[in-house]
C-alpha cells in the first residue's frame, strides 16, 4: 500500500512505482470528497505539464472527479502552474489539480492542489487530504469507473492568463532596449508562453528545447547554471544580453546575464525588491522564506520596509500575497510573484520583470548587483543538496531537532525553527540545515559577507551532515 504525502509543492513519486493510476485515483477522489464537504456543486480545473503520460494522468483525474458529480474543467494542453493559480481565481472555481513534478527528473511525476484562493493547499488542507486517502485504503476503495462525460469540458486558459500578464510589465522598456534575448523552455510548459508573449509585444526572443520531450533531454528540468548549457552557448554565439529560463512547469525561473554569467536566484529578487518598490511605489512589505538571503532584508530596510519570513514552501508567501501585505514574496529556489498577482510562483512573470529592469535601468545584472552591494554591503549564499544516505537519515534527523549552541568556533545568538534547523552567528552569518519536502535529500544553506567565508561554511555543512 503505497503512503501519499504531500510536501512542499504537492504530492511526488516515480511513474510506475508510486506515481500509477489507481494511486492518482484514490488522491483525486479524497480532493474531490474535500471539496464536496465545502460546496456541493465544485467546479474544479485539471491542467498537467509536459511529463510522461501527464495528459492522460489528467484526464484520469477529470474521470474521478465526473464520477463525483464534480465539474471538471480540462485542459487542453500542457500549461504553466501560474496560469493554473490564476484560472482558479479569474474564473472564480473552487481549485485545481495539477499533474506536475516541477522541477524533478524526468521519472517522477506528481499531483498538486491548488485552493480556490489560487494558492498551493496548506498544511491543514493537505493533512485532511491524507486522512481521507488512508480511509479510502483502509476500505478497499475502487474507482467504480462511472464517469459522466458531460461534466468535462475542455478549456484553453492559456489566453487569459497571458493578457493579464501582459499588463504588469512594461514591455515599451523592453523593446526600445533592444536587449537580445533568449528563452530556454527546457522541454517544459513554458514553452510558447514567455517567447509567444514577447513575439506578441514584437520584442525578438531565440527559443531554445520548445518541443515536448518526457526525458527533457537527459536532463533535470530545473533553470540552474549546470542545465544551461546551451543556453550559454546561443548567448554567446548570438552576442545576446540576456538568457531567460523556466522550469517544467514553469513556476520557477533562471536568467544569464551578458556573457552567460548565471545570477543566483537570491540576487535577483533582492535586485527585484529594489527595484519594483522604485518604479512602482507599492505599499507593503517584503516576504521570505527562511532559506532566503538576508540581502533581501538589507533592502527592504534601505527603503523602510517590513521583512516578513515564513518556513520553506511558496503557500506560506501566497498568504501574504492574498492579503496584500508584501510588494513581492520570494525564496531562494527560484520562486517568486508580486503584489496584486496570483499568489503562487510564476517563473514568466519573473523572468519578464528581470527583462524589464535591465532594460530600465540600461546596466547589466551583475552591474546592478555591485551597485546594490554599494549601498548595502556585500552578501553572499549558497545551497548544497546532501543525498540522505539510509544508513545516517535517522541521525541526521536527530541532529536537526538537537540543540546547538557552538559551530565549529562560532557562537550561536540564535537558534531559528521556523523550517529544520538555522543557526545564526554573531558576525551576521548563519546557516540553515532542513530536509527536502520533494526529494531525499537534506538541503543545506550559508551565508556570509565574504566569499571565503562562505567557503568555510558550506564545508562545514557538509563535515556536519556527514560525521558521525
Amino acid at each position: 500500500m503505497a503512503i501519499i504525502k504531500f510536501g512542499t509543492s504537492g504530492w511526488r513519486a516515480i511513474i510506475a512505482d508510486d506515481f500509477t493510476f489507481a494511486n492518482l485515483r484514490l488522491a483525486t477522489e479524497a480532493i474531490g470528497r474535500y471539496v464536496k464537504r465545502r460546496n456541493s456543486s465544485p467546479v474544479l480545473l485539471v491542467g498537467y505539464d509536459t511529463r510522461f503520460a501527464s495528459e492522460h494522468f489528467g484526464r484520469e483525474a477529470a474521470r474521478v472527479l465526473s464520477s463525483q458529480n464534480i465539474r471538471a474543467r480540462l485542459c487542453s494542453q500542457a500549461v504553466p502552474t501560474p496560469a493554473v493559480a490564476f484560472t482558479i481565481v479569474h474564473d472564480k472555481l473552487d481549485g485545481a489539480i495539477n499533474i506536475t513534478a516541477s522541477h524533478n527528473p524526468g521519472e517522477y511525476n506528481g499531483l498538486k492542489f491548488s485552493t480556490s484562493d489560487g494558492a498551493p493547499a496548506l498544511p491543514e488542507v493537505t493533512s485532511e487530504i491524507e486522512k481521507e486517502i488512508v480511509q479510502l485504503q483502509r476500505s478497499n476503495w475502487e474507482f467504480p469507473a462511472k464517469p459522466n462525460d458531460a461534466l468535462i469540458e475542455s478549456v484553453d486558459i492559456g489566453p487569459a492568463y497571458l493578457r493579464d500578464l501582459a499588463t504588469k510589465i512594461d514591455f515599451k522598456k523592453i523593446r526600445t532596449a533592444n536587449l537580445g534575448l533568449a528563452y530556454d523552455a527546457l522541454h517544459g510548459s513554458g514553452a510558447g508562453y514567455l517567447d509567444g508573449l514577447l513575439r506578441q509585444e514584437n520584442i525578438s526572443v531565440m527559443a531554445l528545447h520548445e518541443t515536448r520531450d518526457v526525458y527533457f533531454g537527459g536532463h533535470q528540468p530545473e533553470p540552474a547554471d549546470e542545465q544551461l548549457g546551451e543556453l550559454k552557448a546561443v548567448m554567446k554565439n548570438n552576442r545576446l544580453k540576456l538568457g531567460l529560463a523556466t522550469d517544467g512547469d514553469a513556476d520557477r525561473f533562471g536568467v544569464l546575464d551578458e556573457g552567460g554569467e548565471f545570477i543566483y536566484p537570491n540576487e535577483l529578487i533582492s535586485m527585484l525588491v529594489d527595484y519594483l518598490i522604485e518604479s512602482r511605489n507599492w505599499p507593503g512589505g517584503v516576504a521570505r522564506t527562511v532559506a532566503t538571503t538576508h540581502l533581501i532584508d538589507r533592502v527592504a530596510g534601505l527603503h523602510k520596509r517590513e521583512v516578513l519570513e515564513t518556513p520553506v514552501g511558496f503557500k506560506y508567501i501566497g498568504e501574504y500575497i492574498k492579503e496584500g501585505r508584501i510588494v513581492l514574496g520570494g525564496e531562494e529556489s527560484a520562486g517568486l510573484s508580486i503584489r496584486g498577482h496570483v499568489p503562487e510562483k510564476d517563473g514568466i512573470l519573473a523572468c519578464l520583470l528581470i527583462a524589464e529592469m535591465v532594460a530600465s535601468r540600461d546596466k547589466s545584472l551583475r552591474k546592478q548587483l555591485t551597485d546594490l552591494f554599494s549601498k548595502v554591503g556585500e552578501v553572499y549564499n549558497r545551497r548544497l543538496n546532501v543525498k540522505l544516505d539510509p544508513a545516517i537519515s535517522a541521525r541526521v534527523k536527530q541532529k536537526i531537532a538537537s540543540d546547538v549552541h557552538e559551530f565549529r568556533g562560532r557562537r550561536v545568538v540564535q537558534q531559528n525553527r521556523v523550517d529544520g534547523l538555522k543557526l545564526l552567528f554573531d558576525d551576521g552569518s548563519w546557516v540553515l540545515m532542513r530536509e527536502s519536502g520533494t526529494e531525499p535529500v537534506v538541503r543545506y544553506y550559508a551565508e556570509s559577507t565574504s566569499q571565503a567565508d562562505l567557503d568555510k561554511l558550506l564545508e562545514y555543512g557538509k563535515q556536519w551532515i556527514i560525521e558521525t
